[in-house]
């Protein structure tokens, strides 16, 4: 396993939220909307934060908005997300979270150059896990 990080969802605020995180901590930010990534979003989803990633030496800190309209209660709009190794780490790992947990999104290889998935285990924690995939020659 590479690492494990806090993932944090909001509300159609994450670049605000983000963006104070970054100034308290003074460290690096960076934020893709999905209009950035030209990924297809619901009208008034495209300004949302897909994916923000905050980083002061090896701490770093991740959180994307939640689309329009999808559940989201704060206190616990939050994840542990896994950075596995390899396939064979994330897809024992996905299958040992899942036991008892219920899968929210079955792995599966992602436009990001990577495989990913993510459950709520049977503690009610949820968890994502990627694995960079080889790149093409």
């Amino acid at each position: 396993m590479k690492t494990i990080h806090t993932y944090l969802n909001f509300d159609g605020n994450a670049r605000e939220a983000m963006t104070f995180y970054q100034k308290c901590l003074g460290a690096d930010l960076r934020i893709q909307t999905f209009k950035d990534a030209k990924r297809d979003a619901p009208r008034g989803a495209e300004d949302r934060v897909m994916h923000a990633h905050l980083q002061k030496g090896s701490s770093i800190l991740m959180g994307s908005d939640v689309m329009p309209g999808m559940p989201f209660r704060q206190g616990s709009n939050f994840s542990v997300m896994v950075e596995c190794e390899n396939a064979a780490e994330i897809e024992r790992l996905f299958k040992a979270f899942s036991e008892g947990g219920k899968v929210t999104m079955p792995l599966a290889d992602q436009f990001w150059g990577a495989r990913f998935g993510m459950i709520t285990d049977r503690f009610g924690v949820s968890w994502m896990f990627n694995c960079e995939l080889p790149r093409k020659a």
